[in-house]
């Protein structure tokens, strides 16, 4: 945490898709929590993207890729239902210098209550009359905002960071990421 300000915030893939187009060069690095934490169940270990080649990184094997590989590391973040935490500069905060792609089985964030993190600028907003309560988003939702009450969904959108991850899981398509209020 940088003063009152966390390192890392949550964005939706989408997001992250358009926060690394605006770069042309890029770097990846081992993720220090899969280095750390060996035997990731959920990932591969080369999973934190800096958008500049003297950045800090968390991990090993620091290396410039080119942008077919974040199209690849972003498309894998889909599959593998990896939640985008782009970080903040330490010298200057309003920039992002990077994204890390978390997961709840080896990443210090989702391990670790004291890590900080800032909510996106999105949140869900679920129809729940078109949903069918089919338990799918509880699955994908590390932040805990939506559970199974027997067999009824329930939502607390106020523990929502905004990945988006149920939206990609949904088979009813009622989820939507919305503009946070």
């Amino acid at each position: 945490m940088q003063g009152d300000v966390p390192l890392h915030y949550v964005c939706t893939h989408d997001e992250a898709r358009k926060l690394a187009g605006r770069f042309d060069r890029f770097w990846v690095s081992n993720c220090g929590c899969r280095e750390s934490r060996p035997g990731c169940q959920r990932s591969r270990v080369d999973v934190c993207l800096m958008f500049a080649g003297d950045i800090d990184a968390s991990g090993s094997d620091l290396k410039e890729v080119p942008p077919s590989f974040v199209d690849e590391l972003l498309s894998e973040a889909g599959n593998k239902r990896l939640v985008t935490r782009p970080f903040r500069s330490e010298s200057d905060p309003s920039k992002t210098e990077g994204i890390c792609f978390c997961c709840d089985d080896c990443c210090g964030y989702f391990l670790s209550p004291d890590d900080v993190c800032d909510k996106g600028t999105m949140v869900e907003s679920t129809d729940e009359e078109d949903c069918t309560h089919c338990g799918l988003c509880p699955d994908v939702c590390y932040f805990g905002a939506r559970r199974m009450d027997g067999d009824r969904l329930v939502v607390n959108g106020g523990r929502c960071y905004g990945c988006g991850l149920c939206v990609d899981v949904c088979p009813e398509d009622c989820i939507r990421m919305v503009e946070r209020a």
